[in-house]
């Protein structure tokens, strides 16, 4: 199953099975290329963040004309700042970033329970290594982008570029089949 990719100097469409990596600076305004990404030719989807509430998420997907009803959200840090939560069968709560586990069975449930072309987006990678490490979120990442391949699903992972070492960004690099870079001027550049 292909899927459309509405990102400029990309392919117009990749296979199912398709995991993308969005490198961007840290100050990178990375919303457009995300809320396009999901509300492309899509059934299901589903928000990982690792970065913002899930209350931020839905304001991010209204924002930008993402249809809410077909989205499921997983907020993981609510939980660990204490904030109040409203569990919902569309919003899902883990206890905090460094939760890899948990992130990755959310992932497995989401895909398993639901049909058709789905999405996820996981924003971002640079929190998760953060809350955990390197290395633990280069192996959750393995994880769900093996997930995607098993359920014909694709992803779009961000990075922060210059939060990690040069080591690390090519290890991330080398696990998925497409990169985005986008610059701190909006230029959107990709290698398929």
């Amino acid at each position: 199953m292909d899927y459309e990719l509405a990102i400029e100097n990309a392919p117009e469409s990749i296979p199912g099975g398709t995991g993308v990596l969005l490198i961007h600076p840290s100050t990178g305004e990375t919303d457009r290329i995300d809320t396009d990404f999901l509300k492309t030719d899509t059934d299901r989807l589903l928000v990982i963040s690792t970065r913002t509430t899930a209350r931020e998420v839905q304001q991010k997907l209204e924002y930008y004309g993402v249809d809410e009803k077909s989205a499921d959200i997983l907020d993981t840090l609510s939980v660990e700042r204490g904030y109040s939560r409203r569990s919902s069968d569309r919003v899902h709560y883990v206890s905090s970033p460094d939760d890899l586990a948990g992130i990755v069975e959310t992932t497995r449930e989401f895909l398993a329970e639901n049909e058709g072309k789905r999405r996820v987006s996981l924003d971002s990678i640079t929190e998760m290594a953060y809350y955990a490490d390197e290395e633990r979120a280069l192996e959750a990442v393995e994880e769900i982008l093996e997930l995607l391949e098993e359920h014909d699903a694709v992803g779009l992972f961000h990075l922060s570029e210059e939060v990690h070492d040069d080591a690390d960004v090519a290890a991330f690099k080398e696990l998925f089949d497409g990169i985005v870079y986008l610059d701190e001027d909006g230029t959107v550049e990709a290698e398929f």
